[in-house]
């Protein structure tokens, strides 16, 4: 009863997972090895003259040389940051010839020995080097013994772990942020001024640390190049040095002060200086999961006001505040006219207003689709007339193209309304203006009581508003969605659905969806677009899709039967699984034998029967139940047969308690002719 309580489970407790699970031939190694680096910290401490400590770092030799330190460490990291930031992004997003050789070279100062370096550093910039005499003669800088110098040497051998901390956060960033910032309008400069940096801080500040302390303590290439000079070149580590000599105790209590800066570096740090300070900034739970909790705000959402809604006019950049926004663009100026070129193949126009939904199963080209429009991509080419004007050769914050990626790409440094004013205040709307709007967005989409909270602070539908008001705020000529509701939970999403088509609806420009869900692409879309391959397969009417789908991926997504075959003598069409199946004479039928067609059955239209029907149906097969799912209130079935493909079947709950269905029933199927919908592929 007063024994110890243990967990039950392997290695709970604090410290049970070392105890239980490193092996003793790894443990003892791994403690030698602790041992080996902290015992040259303990002789330190055990050798400082404490009583003393005071008095040797306060000489002026020490104060003169800290004080120099300092000034070298600081103008050395101010170079690092002026070559190294810019350097670090080359190297994580310019793909270019003979990258390997560049970080090979940003490298090898940290592996190459300080002497080494110096005597390079004194070969290349040295009175008698490869530049020395022309920085000597046109700007009458000479560097070796000077302090110029030593800023040079510690610079050379630090900055590189600036670079490493950069470009191993700039890899762990998504670049839809900063794609999506460009889609807004934002150019190169001002994306990297206000989305790369700031979500780059914590491994900038990483990096500047270590670098800094890195300079702080050079010794070797300091010394080789530009020597060992009172109050011009002579550093703490070089001061540590000559005491060695001296006064050994007064070099024990300068090397405890740079020690003690340097673990307070580590301290700080604890570990991010590899680029781990930049994290996923947006974990959003799912909608309605223990988040903050999403406002009502939808009350009248559904409800539209009298009359038709009209919608703002787009702002245009160089409106004036006092002049109001200026008129939306004439239809004809948002037309869109392209032809697609690359993985995916194929023309693609719609006129201003038109909405698009563009479906497919993965791999069909959708996204890329989405990109090749945003000049995104090298996987596909697309030359691109919009409202007349060709903006094929423009960069992406020059098309007026806002794109929503699948994650939403909210920028997480950001809040909600900074986040929806990005772009009017890329494109040149007064700061006030912008915040005036983009709340008002907010409030439509149900979301503005959430303005000043960060994306981390929302759920998952709650952060898709979000990205879908910055993305309608910014009112482009095309408007590219990638899956835009897929967050939002089935309550949400109907409501969210609602005020989207509102919206759309008096949008001037031509919008495209991409989607997988056939209620979106059926309630959004005045034209379905279906991909497969990166080829367009059909391009009609949702309701021209849903009634005679063209792909056997559609149908399905429809909740079809899809069959492919080639049609036959008589109505009746062979089917590619094996398998014959009649059809009723008609024009949906295709003309010739041999065609290759698509037979589409919708489950409704499947009668199951526990023996074999008599009357009128013509395809009647056996077959055995393999699994029920229920589909709101009615059940699918699905019936393998060894005649035919896999069949769904759709019925009410009280049927299949008549015929006691369960997995593995033997059943019978039976499908009228003119059921069957025959379309050519």
């Amino acid at each position: 009863m007063g024994g110890p309580v243990r967990s039950g489970r392997p290695g709970a407790g604090a410290g049970g997972a070392v105890r239980r699970g490193v092996p003793a031939g790894l443990l003892v190694p791994a403690l030698v090895g602790v041992a080996f680096l902290l015992l040259p910290l303990v002789g330190v401490l055990a050798r400082t003259d404490w009583p003393s400590l005071l008095h040797h770092l306060t000489t002026p030799q020490v104060t003169q040389a800290l004080r120099l330190s300092l000034v070298v460490s600081g103008w050395a990291l101010l170079l690092s940051l002026l070559m190294g930031v810019p350097l670090a992004w080359l190297l994580a997003r310019v793909p270019f010839p003979g990258k390997a050789l560049v970080r090979s070279l940003v490298l090898l100062p940290m592996v190459l020995p300080p002497t080494v370096g110096g005597v390079a550093l004194l070969l290349a910039f040295g009175r008698r080097g490869v530049l020395g005499p022309w920085l000597e003669s046109t700007f009458g800088l000479t560097l070796p013994f000077h302090t110029a110098g030593a800023v040079v040497a510690a610079a050379f051998v630090a900055m590189p772990f600036l670079v490493i901390s950069l470009e191993g956060a700039l890899a762990g960033l998504r670049p839809s942020l900063e794609e999506t910032a460009a889609s807004l309008g934002a150019g190169p400069l001002r994306v990297f001024a206000t989305v790369t940096l700031p979500l780059l801080a914590p491994a900038l500040a990483a990096g500047a640390a270590l670098t800094w302390a890195r300079a702080l303590g050079e010794f070797g290439a300091t010394i080789t190049f530009a020597g060992n000079l009172p109050g011009a070149t002579q550093t703490l580590p070089l001061q540590v040095y000559l005491l060695l000599q001296d006064s050994p105790e007064a070099a024990t209590s300068v090397s405890l002060l740079l020690l003690v800066i340097a673990m307070a570096v580590l301290v700080a740090l604890r570990g991010r200086w590899t680029g781990g300070a930049v994290r996923e900034a947006r974990a959003t739970p799912p909608e309605g999961a223990a988040a903050p909790a999403d406002p009502a705000g939808f009350a009248d959402l559904g409800a539209p006001e009298e009359g038709p809604t009209r919608e703002k006019p787009p702002i245009r950049p160089g409106a004036g505040v006092g002049a109001g926004p200026a008129p939306a663009p004439a239809a004809e100026e948002s037309d869109l006219r392209a032809e697609l070129t690359g993985y995916t193949r194929f023309p693609l126009t719609a006129p201003a207003g038109t909405t698009i939904a563009v479906v497919g199963p993965n791999g069909a080209g959708k996204t890329t689709l989405l990109r090749a429009l945003l000049g995104l991509t090298p996987r596909a080419h697309a030359e691109v007339l919009l409202g007349g004007r060709d903006v094929t050769r423009l960069p992406t914050h020059r098309r007026e193209v806002a794109w929503v990626p699948q994650d939403g790409a909210l920028f997480p440094h950001l809040s909600a309304l900074a986040n929806t004013a990005y772009g009017l205040r890329a494109r040149g709307v007064p700061r006030a203006e912008a915040r005036r709007q983009a709340r008002e967005w907010l409030t439509r989409l149900g979301v503005g009581e959430l303005a000043g909270r960060r994306p981390a602070q929302l759920s998952g539908g709650q952060a898709q508003r979000v990205a879908l008001a910055r993305a309608l705020a910014a009112r482009p000529r095309l408007l590219l969605l990638d899956e835009p509701l897929a967050a939002l939970d089935q309550t949400t999403r109907a409501r969210v659905r609602h005020t989207l088509r509102r919206h759309l609806a008096g949008f001037g420009g031509v919008c495209l969806i991409v989607t997988h869900d056939p209620v979106e692409a059926v309630s959004l879309a005045d034209r379905v677009l279906v991909l497969e391959g990166g080829e367009a397969v059909q391009d009609a009417p949702p309701a021209e899709v849903t009634r005679h789908p063209r792909s056997p991926w559609v149908a399905r997504m429809l909740g079809g039967n899809a069959w492919e075959g080639t049609a036959g003598p008589d109505g009746t069409v062979e089917l590619a699984g094996g398998g014959l199946l009649t059809t009723a004479p008609g024009e949906a039928t295709p003309p010739g034998p041999g065609a290759p067609v698509l037979a589409v059955i919708a489950p409704e239209a499947v009668s199951l029967h526990l023996a074999r029907p008599e009357g009128s149906p013509r395809n009647v097969w056996a077959g055995t139940v393999r699994e029920l799912t229920a589909v709101g209130s009615r059940l699918r079935v699905l019936v393998t047969s060894p005649e035919v493909p896999a069949l769904v079947a759709e019925i009410t709950p009280a049927a299949a308690a008549d015929l006691g269905l369960t997995d593995g029933t033997r059943v019978w199927t039976a499908v009228k002719a003119t059921e069957v919908t025959v379309v050519g592929l």
